[in-house]
């Protein structure tokens, strides 16, 4: 099922979330929503934050970077749990946008190497590095699961140059192609 995805403004964006236990029986079927939402709006990445829940969860399709990257052509991944042990490597910058952010994109600076320990679906626990977009996309829905936007990482000029577009998401004011859920609609 196609779930709405939280916008900008929103507390549930804000918040730390909290660990899945292993027995949760509405973890699967939390997945498969996912899934199907983040299909439906073209993302490559979603966070459990981002459909209104505050859970240590994210889902991750790199694939369609696989023309540059050809290791991930079958890059689709759950992340239950995670904890990013390191980050490595010179910061490189890349223009990243988010689907609780329509609308805007923004270059932003991350380290290229990730360790990541975390829980797949299969609640196997499992310690992995990975390299350029892989690590991005994971990086980026990390924050999601610490209470963070990629809005959170611009210089405050540029946060400030923005203040005008977010406040427009905040009331639902953008054109979108998918199910969202706005904090402030009017």
């Amino acid at each position: 099922m196609v779930l709405p995805i939280v916008g900008y403004g929103d507390p549930v964006l804000r918040k730390v979330g909290e660990e899945i236990e292993e027995n949760d029986p509405h973890i699967k079927e939390l997945i498969k929503n996912m899934w199907d939402t983040m299909y439906n709006a073209n993302g490559v990445g979603l966070a459990a934050p981002q459909v209104g829940k505050s859970l240590r969860l994210f889902i991750v399709d790199a694939s369609t970077f696989e023309e540059d990257e050809p290791e991930l052509a079958n890059f689709k991944k759950v992340f239950i749990n995670p904890i990013i042990l390191e980050e490595t490597g010179k910061e490189w910058p890349y223009n990243e946008g988010c689907l609780s952010v329509p609308g805007i994109r923004e270059d932003i600076d991350r380290k290229p190497v990730i360790t990541i320990e975390y829980y797949n679906e299969k609640w196997e626990l499992l310690e992995e590095t990975y390299t350029g977009m892989a690590a991005r996309i994971i990086q980026h829905e990390y924050d999601h699961i610490e209470g963070k936007l990629f809005t959170d990482l611009l210089p405050p000029l540029k946060k400030k140059l923005l203040k005008p577009r977010l406040d427009k998401i905040v009331k639902g004011d953008v054109k979108i192609h998918y199910r969202m859920r706005f904090f402030n609609r009017k």
